[in-house]
């Protein structure tokens, strides 16, 4: 059997996996009995509840650790990159350039060679190094050496470091920054197999949406382990649920993932049920014939039966619930906090000039923007934790209490749980404060753990206990959800939804923010821009904004037209744009040259500036005629590649389920006919994909 399965992964390619694998820690058991393959093209979300061993199977799998039972399996070939916290011990005194072109080791040598080849034939010929130094030129070109400068700044320029940054030494950013120029070595070294352990934990929402673009289009598999759903949700077509010590393999996205853990439990139960009808059968007909001597036999014969019976177990949800409910003790005042020509510079950078804001009672604001923008400055300022220059107003009865974003800033390293709990002054007694602890999983002789010991997870769970005990009516909360697991996550949105109180929060996890937020803050130009409405309302009127402008941008580039300068006050759009002449507008760069005389306008776009297009405006029907019928075209082919994708995946889905039968891997015909199939929904659907998104491009164009 065994080699019926190696068998079959050699044909199929298989990067990496786990057969039959067993590993325990001590008494404790992580995982047990798990068969995992990850095949080229996989996109997987690891997920399971904090502490059940998600980190471990990624470390199985890199062979750091050796299972107990069973196999790692790793073709000879394949490549594995591996980004984890433990990397952060690494230190250096190049700079993040340097450290970032440390993926391109064999480019770097090949470097090194060609130059002192090229030295060396300076001072006479010499027709073996000749050949030599051709090869090498050769190979240099294969591999695209020429380029991994350009390579590599455009990665961590996508990662957020500046132009000025990427001269600067490794050694003088922080964990997070540090642990972004990993990630960009890891990403620009392109393993077969890339396993990234929490990645969005030390990313701001524009680099995350960079990582998602750039990962979509990763030419191998990546294996994820995130708590952020929106993050998974765009990422992954895989998800693997380490859950009571087995893996559940789930073929779609987290969404997916979600329905059908509820379908699979149901199916569970009323087997659960079905079975325990029979067994209760089986067992009156024991009770009732085993003492008859014509009937003892047959008894026996069912009790053995009955013993041999695999049972199923009753479909629950076994997980760890963090119980929590923030009390407010005081009702505040209308205004909990008022902003005055609020400033704030670190040495040249500006965070804010002149900026004015303010926080009314019930407002549950997320402050929103690239890192470096100050949003956790601005939190601060806020908190009274950072000096600034202008007025902080406080409103009348606000009690804060403010969460910090590393939790080693409000917490102390040499106090125990119960006694850290004790400097919220909360005035509860030690029993209380006990059954508050309980309540964030502290149990027994938890409590009396000091700090510095404890786990990222179990300091963020401390620090949340702090917040909860104080009975606030204003918090500040930064990254209130990094080292949460997702239904610890999900409790945490629960609570703050119905938190009676005011907030202002900073987090790069969407899918909280979208669950807590009423009203949105960015940093723009040094000012604090609000939004009044929740996130999902906001990231649709960012895109209408941008969809407006780009239109307004589009007009204004058009040859021949007249007073293409947009409306007034209008900024000069985004860095790099070309300067504008006088009475034409700015053009994107890499933007597609434009028909002559043709144009596209936006759907629902309000009366036109008459100064703008004067002559467009009188022949505009025929043109506005002919793109609706080209826009239709499109749309229906576009509807036509969609239905055809979705019913590809769904055959892909059913494929894959037979692949993962062992018992195919033995007819060896019935193997190769399901991988040729399975090879040939990938081509078709390869092909449809790409199809897909030029036609998506086109229909974005002629909008």
């Amino acid at each position: 059997m065994a080699d019926c399965v190696n068998f079959a992964a050699q044909v199929n390619h298989m990067l990496a996996g786990l057969q039959d694998l067993t590993f325990e820690f001590g008494a404790r058991t992580i995982v047990d009995e798990a068969t995992w393959h990850i095949h080229p093209g996989d996109r997987v979300g690891l997920i399971g509840y904090n502490g059940t061993g998600k980190s471990t199977l990624l470390k199985l799998l890199a062979g750091e650790y050796q299972p107990s039972k069973g196999t790692v399996e790793r073709s000879r070939s394949t490549t594995i990159g591996y980004l984890h916290q433990d990397l952060l011990s690494f230190d250096t005194d190049e700079s993040i350039l340097q450290v970032a072109m440390g993926a391109f080791e064999r480019v770097l040598f090949i470097q090194k060679e060609i130059e002192r080849i090229g030295t060396e034939l300076e001072k006479g010929e010499d027709e073996k190094k000749l050949i030599q130094y051709t090869d090498l030129l050769h190979e240099m070109d294969v591999l695209d050496g020429y380029n991994i400068d350009h390579k590599t700044e455009d990665v961590l320029h996508g990662l957020g470091f500046s132009q000025a940054d990427l001269s600067r030494p490794y050694k003088e950013f922080s964990g997070g920054w540090r642990m972004r120029v990993l990630l960009a070595k890891m990403i620009l070294m392109q393993p077969d197999l890339l396993m990234l352990d929490e990645p969005t934990n030390h990313l701001d929402l524009p680099s995350i949406e960079w990582l998602e673009k750039y990962l979509i289009h990763y030419q191998g598999a990546v294996v994820i382990v995130s708590h952020d759903k929106f993050f998974l949700d765009r990422m992954v077509n895989k998800i693997v649920e380490l859950y009571q010590r087995k893996l559940h393999i789930y073929s779609g996205n987290y969404t997916f993932y979600e329905k059908e853990k509820l379908v699979r439990l149901d199916l569970q139960q009323r087997a659960f049920e079905n079975q325990q009808d029979f067994i209760r059968q089986q067992e009156r007909f024991i009770e009732r014939f085993k003492a008859k001597a014509s009937k003892a036999a047959q008894a026996q014969s069912v009790q053995k039966r009955l013993d041999k019976i695999e049972r199923v177990e009753e479909a629950s949800i076994e997980r760890p619930n963090i119980r929590m409910n923030f009390n407010v003790d005081k009702i505040p005042g209308k205004i909990i906090c008022t902003l005055k020509n609020v400033s704030k510079y670190f040495g040249p950078i500006e965070i804010t000039n002149l900026a004015d804001g303010e926080i009314e009672r019930g407002d549950k604001i997320a402050l929103i923007g690239a890192n470096g923008k100050g949003k956790s400055t601005l939190l601060r300022i806020i908190g009274g934790r950072e000096t600034f220059d202008g007025d902080r107003v406080w409103g009348h009865n606000v009690e804060e209490s403010f969460y910090a974003q590393h939790q080693l800033e409000s917490l102390h390293l040499d106090y125990n749980v119960l006694e850290e709990l004790q400097t919220a002054g909360s005035k509860k007694t030690d029993m209380e404060l006990r059954t508050v602890l309980g309540c964030f999983l502290f149990s027994g002789d938890d409590v009396d753990k000091k700090i510095r010991v404890l786990s990222g997870g179990e300091k963020a769970r401390v620090a949340l206990a702090k917040t909860i005990i104080s009975k606030s009516n204003f918090l500040m909360l930064d990254e209130p959800t990094n080292h949460l697991d997702m239904h610890s996550v999900d409790l945490l949105a629960e609570a703050l939804d119905k938190y009676e109180g005011s907030l202002i929060l900073v987090s790069h996890d969407r899918y909280f923010i979208s669950k807590t937020a009423n009203k949105i803050w960015e940093i723009v130009d040094g000012k604090i821009v609000e939004f009044k409405g929740g996130y999902t309302e906001w990231v649709e009127w960012k895109e209408r904004m941008a969809s407006k402008e780009q239109g307004i941008t589009a007009k204004a580039d058009k040859p021949g037209e007249k007073g293409g300068t947009g409306d007034k006050g209008r900024g000069t759009g985004d860095e790099g744009q070309e300067t504008r002449d006088k009475g034409r507008g700015t053009r994107d760069e890499g933007q597609e040259t434009r028909d002559k005389g043709r144009g596209t306008r936006d759907e629902g776009q309000g009366t036109r500036d008459e100064k703008l297009l004067p002559e467009r405006e009188e022949q505009g029907t025929p043109i506005d005629k002919e793109k609706q019928k080209e826009k239709k075209r499109i749309q229906r082919l576009f509807e036509e590649a969609e239905a055809k994708i979705v019913k590809l995946k769904a055959e892909k889905a059913e494929v894959e389920n037979k692949l993962a039968d062992p018992s195919i891997y033995c007819n060896q015909q019935q193997f190769s006919e399901t991988e040729k199939k399975y090879q040939q929904i990938q081509t078709e659907l390869k092909k449809i994909e790409s199809e897909y998104e030029k036609l998506f491009e086109k229909l974005m164009q002629l909008d």
